[in-house]
Protein backbone atom coordinates (compact mmCIF):
# COMPACT_ATOMS: atom_id res chain seq x y z
CA UNK A 1 0.00 0.00 0.00
CA UNK A 2 2.58 2.56 1.06
CA UNK A 3 4.36 1.49 -2.83
CA UNK A 4 1.31 2.43 -4.30
CA UNK A 5 0.95 5.79 -2.96
CA UNK A 6 4.39 6.79 -3.16
CA UNK A 7 4.11 5.63 -6.86
CA UNK A 8 1.36 8.16 -7.23
CA UNK A 9 2.49 11.15 -5.60
CA UNK A 10 5.52 10.45 -7.87
CA UNK A 11 2.90 10.23 -10.98
CA UNK A 12 1.27 13.86 -9.93
CA UNK A 13 5.02 15.60 -9.36
CA UNK A 14 5.31 14.71 -13.10
CA UNK A 15 1.92 15.62 -14.62
CA UNK A 16 2.59 18.61 -12.80
CA UNK A 17 6.01 19.11 -13.89
CA UNK A 18 5.26 17.98 -17.88
CA UNK A 19 1.85 20.76 -17.32
CA UNK A 20 4.27 23.57 -16.51
CA UNK A 21 7.43 22.49 -18.93
CA UNK A 22 4.43 21.92 -21.94
CA UNK A 23 2.85 25.66 -21.17
CA UNK A 24 6.29 27.52 -20.98
CA UNK A 25 7.13 25.21 -24.52
CA UNK A 26 4.00 26.44 -26.10
CA UNK A 27 4.42 30.21 -25.30
CA UNK A 28 7.94 30.15 -26.01
CA UNK A 29 9.44 30.76 -22.90
CA UNK A 30 11.37 27.83 -23.49
CA UNK A 31 12.63 28.52 -26.91
CA UNK A 32 12.77 25.93 -29.86
CA UNK A 33 16.41 24.12 -29.46
CA UNK A 34 17.11 25.39 -26.38
CA UNK A 35 18.60 22.62 -23.92
CA UNK A 36 17.31 21.45 -21.32
CA UNK A 37 19.15 21.17 -18.29
CA UNK A 38 17.97 18.92 -15.10
CA UNK A 39 19.34 20.98 -12.27
CA UNK A 40 17.84 24.32 -13.93
CA UNK A 41 15.09 22.89 -14.72
CA UNK A 42 14.82 21.72 -11.01
CA UNK A 43 15.53 25.34 -9.84
CA UNK A 44 12.72 26.65 -12.09
CA UNK A 45 10.08 24.32 -11.88
CA UNK A 46 11.03 22.13 -8.29
CA UNK A 47 10.91 18.01 -7.58
CA UNK A 48 13.53 16.19 -7.77
CA UNK A 49 16.46 14.83 -10.18
CA UNK A 50 14.36 11.74 -11.35
CA UNK A 51 11.47 13.08 -11.45
CA UNK A 52 12.69 15.99 -13.99
CA UNK A 53 13.83 13.36 -15.86
CA UNK A 54 10.41 11.23 -16.15
CA UNK A 55 8.79 14.62 -17.09
CA UNK A 56 11.51 15.30 -19.79
CA UNK A 57 11.06 11.12 -21.03
CA UNK A 58 6.93 12.35 -20.81
CA UNK A 59 7.56 14.81 -22.93
CA UNK A 60 9.94 13.16 -25.44
CA UNK A 61 7.55 10.90 -26.16
CA UNK A 62 5.06 13.71 -26.59
CA UNK A 63 7.51 15.15 -29.29
CA UNK A 64 7.92 18.53 -27.75
CA UNK A 65 11.22 17.43 -26.29
CA UNK A 66 14.19 15.68 -28.03
CA UNK A 67 16.83 13.43 -26.21
CA UNK A 68 20.25 14.22 -27.80
CA UNK A 69 23.05 11.93 -28.76
CA UNK A 70 24.76 13.00 -25.47
CA UNK A 71 22.32 11.91 -23.13
CA UNK A 72 20.79 15.14 -22.77
CA UNK A 73 17.30 17.07 -23.59
CA UNK A 74 16.61 19.94 -25.67
CA UNK A 75 13.43 21.73 -26.78
CA UNK A 76 12.21 20.26 -30.33
CA UNK A 77 13.01 22.49 -33.26
CA UNK A 78 9.95 24.81 -34.83
CA UNK A 79 11.50 24.90 -38.70
CA UNK A 80 8.81 25.15 -41.49
CA UNK A 81 9.25 21.84 -42.23
CA UNK A 82 8.31 20.98 -38.88
CA UNK A 83 4.83 23.12 -39.34
CA UNK A 84 4.16 21.39 -42.87
CA UNK A 85 4.90 17.93 -41.30
CA UNK A 86 2.66 18.70 -38.34
CA UNK A 87 0.38 19.76 -40.60
CA UNK A 88 0.64 16.41 -42.54
CA UNK A 89 -0.15 14.51 -39.92
CA UNK A 90 -2.99 16.47 -38.42
CA UNK A 91 -4.56 15.99 -41.39
CA UNK A 92 -4.14 12.83 -41.93
CA UNK A 93 -5.49 11.69 -38.42
CA UNK A 94 -7.91 13.96 -37.82
CA UNK A 95 -9.54 13.52 -40.88
CA UNK A 96 -9.39 9.93 -40.14
CA UNK A 97 -11.14 10.18 -37.04
CA UNK A 98 -14.39 12.25 -38.06
CA UNK A 99 -14.80 10.20 -41.39
CA UNK A 100 -14.78 7.15 -38.81
CA UNK A 101 -16.70 9.37 -36.09
CA UNK A 102 -19.75 10.34 -38.86
CA UNK A 103 -20.02 6.64 -39.79
CA UNK A 104 -20.25 5.77 -36.49
CA UNK A 105 -21.07 8.29 -33.98
CA UNK A 106 -24.83 8.31 -32.13
CA UNK A 107 -27.10 10.87 -31.04
CA UNK A 108 -25.06 11.54 -27.97
CA UNK A 109 -21.94 12.08 -30.01
CA UNK A 110 -23.88 14.82 -31.82
CA UNK A 111 -24.88 16.42 -28.26
CA UNK A 112 -21.12 15.99 -27.31
CA UNK A 113 -20.09 17.85 -30.54
CA UNK A 114 -22.78 20.55 -29.92
CA UNK A 115 -21.73 21.45 -26.82
CA UNK A 116 -18.15 21.31 -27.10
CA UNK A 117 -18.59 23.65 -30.27
CA UNK A 118 -20.62 25.93 -27.95
CA UNK A 119 -17.76 25.63 -25.49
CA UNK A 120 -15.05 26.60 -27.72
CA UNK A 121 -16.79 29.50 -28.99
CA UNK A 122 -17.45 31.10 -26.09
CA UNK A 123 -13.72 30.51 -24.99
CA UNK A 124 -13.48 32.26 -28.44
CA UNK A 125 -15.33 35.30 -26.95
CA UNK A 126 -13.13 35.48 -23.81
CA UNK A 127 -9.85 35.25 -25.52
CA UNK A 128 -10.88 37.95 -28.25
CA UNK A 129 -12.00 40.56 -25.02
CA UNK A 130 -8.77 39.53 -22.85
CA UNK A 131 -5.99 37.75 -24.29
CA UNK A 132 -3.94 37.37 -21.11
CA UNK A 133 -1.65 33.73 -21.07
CA UNK A 134 -4.37 32.14 -18.71
CA UNK A 135 -7.20 32.98 -21.25
CA UNK A 136 -4.90 31.91 -24.15
CA UNK A 137 -4.42 28.85 -22.42
CA UNK A 138 -8.22 28.15 -21.78
CA UNK A 139 -8.85 28.94 -25.14
CA UNK A 140 -6.39 26.38 -26.26
CA UNK A 141 -7.77 24.08 -24.15
CA UNK A 142 -11.25 24.61 -25.57
CA UNK A 143 -10.25 24.40 -29.18
CA UNK A 144 -8.34 20.47 -27.97
CA UNK A 145 -11.47 19.52 -26.34
CA UNK A 146 -13.29 20.27 -29.19
CA UNK A 147 -11.17 18.53 -31.83
CA UNK A 148 -10.98 15.34 -29.10
CA UNK A 149 -15.34 15.22 -29.33
CA UNK A 150 -15.13 15.61 -32.85
CA UNK A 151 -12.77 12.18 -32.87
CA UNK A 152 -14.39 10.57 -29.64
CA UNK A 153 -16.81 8.09 -31.68
CA UNK A 154 -14.05 6.83 -34.18
CA UNK A 155 -13.83 3.42 -32.35
CA UNK A 156 -9.96 3.40 -32.07
CA UNK A 157 -8.58 4.72 -28.54
CA UNK A 158 -5.03 4.87 -30.08
CA UNK A 159 -5.98 7.09 -33.25
CA UNK A 160 -7.43 9.38 -30.58
CA UNK A 161 -4.37 9.31 -28.73
CA UNK A 162 -2.66 9.66 -31.80
CA UNK A 163 -4.29 12.92 -33.16
CA UNK A 164 -4.16 14.54 -30.08
CA UNK A 165 -0.09 13.80 -29.70
CA UNK A 166 0.02 16.35 -32.93
CA UNK A 167 -2.16 18.36 -31.64
CA UNK A 168 -0.31 19.36 -28.83
CA UNK A 169 2.62 19.69 -31.31
CA UNK A 170 0.80 22.15 -33.03
CA UNK A 171 0.39 24.37 -29.97
CA UNK A 172 3.14 26.86 -30.32
CA UNK A 173 2.62 27.66 -33.87
CA UNK A 174 -1.50 28.56 -32.84
CA UNK A 175 0.07 30.38 -29.32
CA UNK A 176 2.30 32.71 -31.65
CA UNK A 177 -0.60 33.35 -34.23
CA UNK A 178 -2.46 34.35 -31.09
CA UNK A 179 0.11 36.42 -29.57
CA UNK A 180 0.89 37.84 -32.90
CA UNK A 181 -3.24 39.05 -33.56
CA UNK A 182 -3.35 37.16 -36.82
CA UNK A 183 -6.04 34.72 -35.86
CA UNK A 184 -9.30 35.64 -37.82
CA UNK A 185 -11.77 34.62 -35.14
CA UNK A 186 -14.76 35.76 -37.63
CA UNK A 187 -13.83 33.53 -40.12
CA UNK A 188 -13.73 30.87 -37.77
CA UNK A 189 -16.99 31.33 -36.03
CA UNK A 190 -18.35 30.72 -39.59
CA UNK A 191 -16.05 27.58 -40.31
CA UNK A 192 -16.85 26.25 -37.58
CA UNK A 193 -20.92 26.98 -37.52
CA UNK A 194 -21.00 25.56 -41.37
CA UNK A 195 -19.38 22.28 -39.74
CA UNK A 196 -21.44 21.47 -37.26
CA UNK A 197 -24.45 21.84 -39.91
CA UNK A 198 -22.49 19.37 -42.04
CA UNK A 199 -21.84 17.25 -39.08
CA UNK A 200 -25.71 16.69 -37.66
CA UNK A 201 -26.34 16.18 -41.84
CA UNK A 202 -23.76 13.43 -41.73
CA UNK A 203 -22.44 15.26 -45.11
CA UNK A 204 -19.04 13.92 -44.85
CA UNK A 205 -17.56 15.49 -47.89
CA UNK A 206 -18.49 19.00 -46.86
CA UNK A 207 -17.81 18.33 -43.15
CA UNK A 208 -13.54 16.95 -43.90
CA UNK A 209 -12.81 20.39 -46.53
CA UNK A 210 -13.95 22.37 -43.66
CA UNK A 211 -12.05 20.68 -41.08
CA UNK A 212 -9.14 20.39 -43.44
CA UNK A 213 -9.43 24.28 -43.85
CA UNK A 214 -10.01 24.91 -40.37
CA UNK A 215 -6.75 22.88 -39.35
CA UNK A 216 -4.48 24.83 -42.04
CA UNK A 217 -6.18 28.42 -40.68
CA UNK A 218 -5.54 26.83 -37.30
CA UNK A 219 -1.32 26.65 -38.05
CA UNK A 220 -1.71 29.73 -40.18
CA UNK A 221 -1.40 28.11 -44.05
Amino acid sequence: MLFGMRAREDDTVVAMLASAIRRDISFGVLRPDQKLKIEALRQSYGGSNHSMRETLRMLVAEGLVEATSQRGFRVMSATEEDLQDILLMRLETEKLGLSRSMTRGDVAWEARVVAALHALSRAEAAVQENPDDVTALEWDEACRAATETLLSACGSPRLIQMADKFYNQSRRFRLTLLREGRVDFKARAERLEKLQRALLAREATAALALLEDDIRADLGI
